[in-house]
């Protein structure tokens, strides 16, 4: 049998550039005679190979200001929503994605969960008390008085005025709360279909500072068994507290208990008014200090970048070269616009800036806190996972479809005004994880291997390198050498080689398969210079439509196909894929950097123009009639010396 083999083993090295093997034909298989690979290049892969699309952050009616604002939907209609079934909505209407999620978080806020769910149903354990009576007669009653009920309820929840006894019963220690808890994994348990579906435990710990938000989603990788031997977090004393650091130490008590793991993420620094990423000193008053920076970095791996509420990537005043900072940053002030915004808060809110500061820090105390990754999640509070522009069923379900909603003011107060057309349709996470199951997620997010769109679910790679070249673009696999010659997103840049001039990027960006092509892919690069400030630079490195940059290095826009009246856009301009290997022309090798890719799709009409060419109303003054929508990567870093 070996004359047989060597014959097979000139063929291969004649007819073919695999490297040489020895083929034996009694077992039929190839055999490593010398270093090489399989002839097929997918078989051995253990890499992540498409990503998985979920929402970091979705209520049901079992959350207070979801069900006092109108959504009835449960738990179970929100699973079956998200796994593609058509239900029927709060407001009557049928709906249903056009294409299925792959994984989902609910995440109810954790302070008062379930209390709205008993009023509704007028149960015991709330008529017994004046107050919670009160409310349960206003919301049979319906109409006006239903409308009154729920003004009064989120008023005094709010302001935390609700009857102690009554509210004593919807926090940790509580027999109703665990029992809502317990309620609660056990569905997510019935729901998690591992390799089709995956379910996620989570809840939100709702914190505010005096109406600044510092909401964090917490998410488990664990199932029941683990989830419920504890209740979550609140922030309400005395079993609760509104300081991070406190969420922080729940969260280590967690895993030293059950043997299990958890994470958190921040949502909506734009609503902050500054304290949300801070340099010096914490919202308590607190300096911060080196516990601070590791306990932050520890717990909060991932930041959600885009949701309903705004996008928080870049803001003008703190990008003025960037034209692409200015995506509805929702900037009128804090979360109920109790306090309006002033430029100097913007510095702790915005993710870019903060993944700058976090060197300052670094430099300081050893640990970036703010070394995170992106995610994008709706923040609905219907019970729906919708981000689509033309199925968009809003914050609320007062919002949900109808001709009027464009017309309802969302936030009003003396400090300013946020209208209806200003919610964002969005966003959506893309996940690289190896497959569908709570594990592989959840390993996947706490090493930042994701990426956040504002909706639309584009494929986009991002791996960082020393020695990438154009050749390794001329592959429909870049992600075989992305993996094997550099780290992808979310990771740290591995020791730079000393014959290597600067890091090169590979990056590649594949539209929606049913969206919009593509206008162009960014590196946004941030780094700390040698007087220790901080810089920041956007570089145009991939584009469609054989533009050319102009004497500002920017490329000019990709045109406008967007037809208002009827609510469509073409595909004409713009590309199905963009591809490119970039290299830093900047690269100091002192200066820490941080690099990720931004991806923009051609202009396309907001989830209002839709509305308008639906029902036939007029588009509100002021708001603009088209928008590019886009994704984010989680950064890659470098640091000097490592």
């Amino acid at each position: 049998m070996r004359t047989a083999a060597v014959a097979v083993l000139a063929y291969f090295s004649v007819t073919t550039t695999l490297p040489a093997q020895e083929f034996d034909v009694n077992e039929g298989q190839l055999l490593d005679v010398y270093p090489g690979e399989a002839y097929s290049p997918y078989a051995g892969r253990s890499f992540p190979e498409h990503p998985l699309w979920g929402d970091t952050h979705l209520h049901t009616g079992q959350s207070m200001d979801a069900g006092g604002f109108g959504a009835r939907l449960t738990q179970e209609q929100a699973w079956r929503f998200a796994r593609g079934e058509e239900i029927t909505a709060s407001s009557g209407q049928p709906v249903r994605l056009y294409r299925p999620l792959d994984w989902l978080v609910i995440t109810e806020h954790s302070d008062g969960m379930g209390l709205i769910t008993d009023i509704l149903e007028a149960s015991p354990g709330v008529t017994k008390y004046e107050q919670g009576r009160k409310w349960s007669e206003g919301y049979r009653a319906g109409g006006q008085e239903a409308v009154a009920a729920t003004i009064d309820l989120i008023t005094q929840f709010s302001q935390g005025n609700v009857d102690p006894d009554l509210f004593a019963q919807y926090q940790p220690g509580a027999r109703r709360f665990a029992s809502i808890w317990s309620d609660n994994v056990k569905t997510a348990d019935a729901f998690n279909e591992p390799g089709r579906f995956t379910a996620l435990i989570g809840f939100e710990w709702t914190s505010l500072d005096k109406g600044n938000n510092l909401h964090r989603n917490v998410i488990f990788r664990d199932g029941a068994e683990r989830a419920g031997q504890v209740v979550p977090f609140t922030m309400t004393p005395p079993f609760g507290s509104s300081d991070p650091l406190d969420l922080y130490k729940w969260m280590q008590a967690y895993e030293d208990k059950t043997n299990g793991a958890v994470l958190a993420l921040a949502h909506n620094g734009n609503l902050s008014n500054g304290v949300m990423f801070p340099v010096d000193t914490q919202f308590t008053g607190k300096a911060i200090d080196k516990d601070y920076v590791e306990q932050r970095a520890k717990w909060e791996p991932l930041y959600e970048i885009t949701q309903i509420k705004g996008d928080g990537e870049a803001h003008p005043f703190l990008s003025p070269n960037d034209e692409f900072a200015d995506y509805y940053n929702w900037d009128a002030g804090n979360l109920d616009l109790s306090v309006a915004k002033t430029n100097d808060m913007l510095a702790g809110e915005y993710a870019r800036e903060a993944l700058k500061n976090g060197f300052l820090l670094e430099e300081k105390f050893g640990t970036n806190p703010y070394k995170f990754g992106f995610s994008g999640a709706t923040d609905s509070h219907t019970g729906l996972a919708t981000f689509e522009e033309e199925n968009f069923f809003g914050k609320h379900t007062g919002y949900e479809p109808s001709p009027d909603r464009l017309t309802h003011p969302f936030v009003k107060t003396e400090n300013g005004e946020l209208f209806a057309w200003q919610m964002v349709s969005s966003g959506v996470t893309g996940v690289w994880a190896r497959e569908n199951t709570r594990e592989s997620l959840f390993d996947a997010m706490q090493r930042k291997e994701v990426y956040a769109t504002t909706g639309p679910r584009m494929m986009v790679r991002l791996f960082g390198g020393w020695d990438f070249t154009d050749q390794d673009m001329e592959t429909r696999n870049p992600a075989l050498l992305g993996y094997r010659k550099g780290v992808p997103m979310g990771g740290d840049l591995m020791p730079k080689p000393e014959e290597a001039e600067a890091p090169a990027f590979m990056v590649y960006a594949l539209r929606d398969a049913v969206g919009a092509n593509l206008d162009r892919i960014q590196i946004v690069k941030g780094w700390m210079d040698a007087d220790g400030n901080t810089q920041e630079k956007v570089y145009d490195v991939a584009w469609s439509d054989s533009r050319e940059p102009g004497t500002d290095g920017k490329v000019p826009a990709v045109g406008n196909t967007v037809d208002v009246q009827n609510a469509s856009w073409t595909n004409s301009i713009g590309a199905s894929e963009l591809a490119t290997v970039w290299t830093d022309p900047d690269f100091d090798p002192g200066q820490r950097a941080f690099y990720y890719a931004r991806v923009l799709e051609i202009p396309t009409p907001p989830w209002y123009v839709y509305d308008a060419f639906r029902y036939g109303v007029d588009i509100p003054e002021g708001a603009p009639t088209s928008q590019q929508e886009r994704a984010y990567t989680s950064p890659i870093w470098y640091t000097p010396g490592t």
